[in-house]
Order: C-alpha cells, then structure tokens, then sequence
C-alpha cells in the first residue's frame, strides 16, 4: 500500500490520517505536512494511524520527530487506533510514555482542552 496523508478538520482539532507505510522517503514528507500546517497556526493535532500498514525505525522517528516539533511550538499531538505492529514498535522504544494514544476518534478529540 502507497503512502498517503489526508488532513481535515474536527473542530480546533487537526486530524492527520495516514495510510500505508511510514519509512524512510516518507517520514521526510510526514515532518514537512506538520511544519506547514503548524506555519498555518494549527497547534491540536490528531493522528490517526489505522491504516499504517508497516513502520520502520524512520517512521518512528518521524512520529518522534513530529511531536517534539508540535510540542516545541506549543501545541498538543494524540495519536488514535494503534495498529498491533505501531503499538509494539513505541512499547519497544519506550515511546508509548510520551504519546497520548485513544481506540477511537470521538475520545481523543474529547481529550483536547
């Protein structure tokens, strides 16, 4: 499966759906999508990783990546339905302790402030 990455809107929250593999050539991409809608003054952001199909060390350095720059920008990113795979990569990497991750849209989004 190709990699795509959607953006749209739930209220102040930017929900980012990403579908297919998160790899090295992706994670580039992945990076520039946040700097330009943080650029735009979004600053709530919600991934949605449901139809990640495969993650590699990039990739997770991509989610990493893209945390500490929203953070560094003062805003907020949560990250919705885990696949099996993603969900053991960040308890490997210990990651799981810095993502907010929900099983569902409408809970991650009633999570924002």
């Amino acid at each position: 499966m190709r990699f795509s990455v959607s953006v749209r809107q739930a209220g102040p929250v930017t929900v980012v759906d990403i579908i297919g593999t998160v790899t090295f050539q992706e994670a580039t991409a992945l990076h520039e999508t946040f700097l330009d809608l943080l650029s735009k003054g979004r600053k709530k952001f919600l991934l949605n990783l449901s139809n990640v199909t495969q993650l590699d060390s990039s990739g997770i350095g991509a989610l990493a990546r893209a945390f500490a720059t929203v953070r560094g920008k003062g805003g907020d990113l949560k990250m919705m339905q885990l696949s099996k795979q993603v969900q053991r990569l960040l308890e490997i990497t210990n990651l799981c302790t810095i993502f907010e991750d929900y099983s569902d849209e409408q809970s991650a989004l009633s999570s924002f402030k």
